[in-house]
């Protein structure tokens, strides 16, 4: 009877040792994945500040760039304005000598 006792509780004590070693190898997978997990969260969330960043700075760059071309669409649209006032100013003048003409010098 001593040697069956022996015998179980043996095999109790081996138990014990194999279901330890599970819990302890469970926990370090759990600690393992947890870090992972972390870690995986971290540049995820480095990833998308970069991309923010990026897209910021052509957003940026194409703010720039529209306010350049409202100010030389400006420009340009003055210059016109001044070329035909100018032009106008040639049509009245040849219209006017054009009269003059007619009126020295009749056909």
């Amino acid at each position: 009877m001593e040697g069956v006792r022996a015998e179980v509780g043996s095999l109790e004590s081996s138990l014990l040792q194999i279901v330890q070693e599970h819990q302890r190898r469970s926990i370090c997978i759990r600690e393992k994945t947890d870090k992972a997990k972390k870690d995986a969260l971290q540049t995820a969330i480095r990833v998308s500040e970069l991309l923010v960043e990026t897209v910021n700075g052509q957003v940026e760059a194409t703010f720039i760039n529209e306010k350049r071309i409202e100010l030389e669409i400006h420009a340009l649209v003055s210059t016109i304005m001044r070329y035909k006032k100018q032009t106008d100013q040639w049509l009245a003048a040849s219209h006017a000598l054009n009269t003059v003409i007619k009126v020295l010098y009749p056909h």
